[in-house]
């Protein structure tokens, strides 16, 4: 059901015309209006509420105006009329400008101030705080709700301190002159009205409790102080619309609708009160008002959280299609790169392996025993960063001691043809293993380009040292021992080992170092130092 239209509309118009024949049942002729009068001052009070939505600040001019001819002329419905200018008050400050607000405002006191002023009796302060008071605060809790109602969340006490706020106006100012009539003490009755009002700043957590409470309510002020009948009517169809807000079900909204209606009925039928088909209609009608109210608001609520769930699970289906798309892009390089990879390492793996055994014992069975052994120790290698692209969440195993990766890098490199000097201090093996295995990727990168610019027969140095900030690499070498045939080289050895010194917040430098040789220097700062 979308009330956005004219059903809201003629709703409010027959809410505001009940309300005036349920107030007026038992008037009878005044000084100038007979009985008869009442359905059509009702008309004329209740149906502008058709038009508060669109045209609110009107409404509240027209109603003011009204209110002053009911007051001059004696009519009942003049009660009425000072409720629903509240009403479209409250509407105005939620929907118009702070200057019409004004406006209405203005025309309000002066109209409620005529309503309270007797003939031949000044108005009083207190006549003048409440005929301020009245007025300014609807449109003030319009203002309120137009500017942050619609961001409340469901743990947010705002709308709970309003509900108790509102319900405590209504309770005191409504009844405070009534209290001394009945035969409970003042205080007691005060008491009453006070928690009664309260009672509502738990009704959207408790619904159902208000609820029952305000019918106990109702049925004991009927029973001892009958002046104050009207407002706990009012405190209970507010419970019943805030009730059937809360609760989807359409069995439970059924039963309180019912006991709603049984509620009214015990207030407002007295004992010669002629009942007839057009007073049930109008009393149903009345009830239904806050039910079909509350129905819309638990609607639009229900609705509004639909559709937060709904753009939180696109945001989440995003997200998962964008790992997805990651995660098999991941998983496209990863075959490329084995297919490409695997198959020539595979190829130089056999090709030495077969080589080897038509070799004669040798330098050359051992290179080619090196290279079979380093082909698969490749394989492996790569094997474990395919592991790794397809599974980002996956930690990668280490395999090796770093130190052991430095002594193997330096005696593979010396197999090869270099001259290494190893300075591997002990004292390192106490560093963070981020550090210690950045350094041995670094040693082995570095004594690879050593072999590939220099040429076998270079004397290379190599030292990692702790330092104060972590560890310390450097790798000199010397001229190379003869002219040197340069192997094929991607350029991205030093890009890759910077990357590396960087991601740890560190600093590596390479360049000549003046005595026709080459230096390379790393400082790897442990992950506290960085």
């Amino acid at each position: 059901m979308r009330w956005r239209g004219w059903p809201l509309d003629v709703l409010l118009a027959a809410s505001g015309v009940g309300l005036d024949l349920l107030t007026t049942a038992h008037a009878g002729d005044t000084e100038f209006l007979p009985a008869e009068m009442n359905i059509p001052m009702a008309l004329l009070a209740g149906v502008p509420m058709g038009f508060v939505r669109r045209r609110p600040v009107p409404v509240v001019l027209y109603l003011a105006g009204f209110l002053v001819v009911t007051d001059q002329l004696g009519s009942f419905t003049s009660n009425t009329v000072q409720i629903l200018v509240c009403v479209a008050l409250g509407v105005a400050g939620y929907r118009s400008e702070w200057r019409a607000v004004t406006v209405a405002v203005v025309a309000t006191i002066a109209a409620t101030a005529a309503n309270m002023a007797d003939p031949g009796i000044a108005l009083t302060t207190n006549s003048w705080v409440y005929s301020v008071f009245l007025p300014v605060f609807p449109a003030l809790l319009g203002a309120y709700l137009r500017s942050s109602a619609g961001r409340l969340e469901e743990r947010d006490v705002t709308p709970d301190a309003l509900l108790a706020a509102g319900g405590v106006a209504i309770t005191v100012l409504s009844t405070w002159t009534s209290w001394h009539t009945g035969s409970q003490p003042v205080w007691l009755v005060g008491l009453l009205a006070v928690v009664g009002g309260l009672s509502l700043g738990i009704a959207r957590r408790l619904p159902g409790l208000v609820f029952l409470a305000q019918g106990v309510l109702l049925v004991t002020t009927d029973t001892y102080l009958n002046d104050a009948v009207t407002t706990c009517v009012t405190l209970t169809l507010i419970a019943l619309g805030v009730f059937t807000m809360r609760v989807s079900s359409w069995a439970w909204t059924v039963v309180a609708y019912l006991v709603g209606c049984m509620l009214t009925a015990i207030a407002v039928v007295g004992p010669v009160t002629e009942i007839t088909v057009f007073r049930v209609g109008t009393l149903m009608t009345l009830v239904a008002t806050p039910v079909a109210i509350g129905r819309y608001l638990g609607m639009r609520q229900a609705a509004a959280a639909a559709e937060r769930l709904r753009a939180e699970e696109s945001a989440r289906a995003a997200v998962a299609q964008v790992r997805a798309d990651q995660l098999a892009e991941r998983e496209r390089i990863a075959r490329d790169v084995h297919d490409i990879v695997a198959h020539h390492v595979g190829a130089m793996v056999l090709r030495a392996g077969a080589a080897r055994y038509t070799a004669p014992e040798g330098p050359v069975a051992d290179a080619l025993t090196d290279i079979r052994e380093t082909g698969h120790q490749v394989l492996q290698d790569l094997r474990d960063l395919l592991d790794l692209l397809r599974d980002p969440e996956r930690q990668p195993d280490l395999l090796a001691n770093p130190s052991d990766v430095v002594r193997e890098s330096a005696e593979r490199m010396a197999a090869a043809g270099l001259v290494v000097d190893l300075d591997l201090d002990p004292a390192t093996d106490g560093a963070p293993l981020i550090a210690r295995a950045s350094a041995a990727r670094i040693v082995q990168e570095g004594l690879t380009n050593v072999l590939k610019h220099a040429g076998p027969g270079t004397r290379v140095r190599v030292a990692v040292t702790p330092s104060e900030e972590g560890l310390s690499v450097e790798i000199r070498n010397g001229r190379p021992a003869s002219a040197v045939e340069r192997l094929p080289s991607s350029g991205r050895g030093l890009a890759g080992m910077r990357e590396r010194v960087r991601a740890l917040g560190g600093t590596l430098t390479a360049g000549p170092d003046g005595e026709g040789g080459w230096l390379l220097a790393a400082s790897l700062p442990s992950r506290s130092a960085a």
